[in-house]
């Protein structure tokens, strides 16, 4: 009964914009959804990658995060767990991974089937499912592009997780198929140069560079408090 008890704490510390919706570090989620939203104000940024230069930088943790406050907003959205090699969604919504993304993909079950409800009514899941031997030749076929067009129907903010890039082609194969694209950074972790190439290899896709979230960063609680709407 305890170990489950503090995993399910440590599940919820995960989704701090629905456990605190009020706490400053909510508040800079709601930020960042703002900036997306003013960055495209012409016209409505709906597909949405998010990924990082390297592993553990706080990607999974961001993406899930912003599709709360997206929620939040009234937006119906959808989750997209993308990362094929170590998906993380499932984890932080309790949920069991065995059917998602790579059912679709295979063509074995349509995205009505596979998509999951989080208690929130404009708040879906589309976890990755079982993890497959080829993940960049499925993110890269035509079942994917085609599946990208009927969530952009169906949903008003599709966020999507991805591997990083610097390890795996699977984002640039994403961002190819996406209106914009999101780079997370760990303060203190990502090393400069990290941060450079994945610039530069998400500038070589047809998706946007909408901004970049520094993750982990360590501010005095008075100065976090006081200039809390600020990046």
């Amino acid at each position: 009964m305890g170990i489950k008890s503090r995993k399910k704490n440590q599940r919820t510390s995960y989704l701090i914009a629905r456990s605190e919706p009020k706490s400053p570090i909510s508040e800079q989620y709601r930020t960042i959804r703002t900036n997306i939203q003013f960055s495209s104000f012409e016209k409505e940024t709906k597909t949405i990658m998010v990924t990082s230069p390297g592993p553990s930088e706080g990607k999974s943790t961001t993406a899930a995060n912003l599709a709360i406050v997206f929620a939040q907003q009234g937006k119906k959205v959808l989750l997209v767990d993308a990362d094929l090699r170590k998906p993380a969604v499932h984890y932080m919504f309790n949920i069991v991974n065995s059917i998602g993304l790579t059912n679709v993909l295979a063509n074995r079950m349509e995205l009505s089937n596979v998509i999951f409800t989080t208690g929130d009514r404009y708040l879906h899941l589309l976890t990755s499912g079982p993890i497959p031997p080829n993940p960049s030749e499925l993110l890269a076929s035509n079942t994917m592009e085609e599946l990208m067009k009927e969530m952009q129907e169906r949903y008003d903010v599709v966020i999507i997780d991805t591997p990083p890039l610097l390890t795996v082609s699977d984002a640039q194969i994403v961002a190819n198929i996406c209106e914009g694209s999101i780079i997370v950074l760990s303060s203190g972790k990502t090393e400069i140069e990290h941060s450079i190439k994945a610039k530069e290899l998400l500038s070589s896709a047809n998706s946007s560079l909408l901004g970049v979230v520094l993750n982990n960063k360590k501010m005095k609680k008075n100065k976090l408090y006081r200039y809390y709407g600020k990046p």
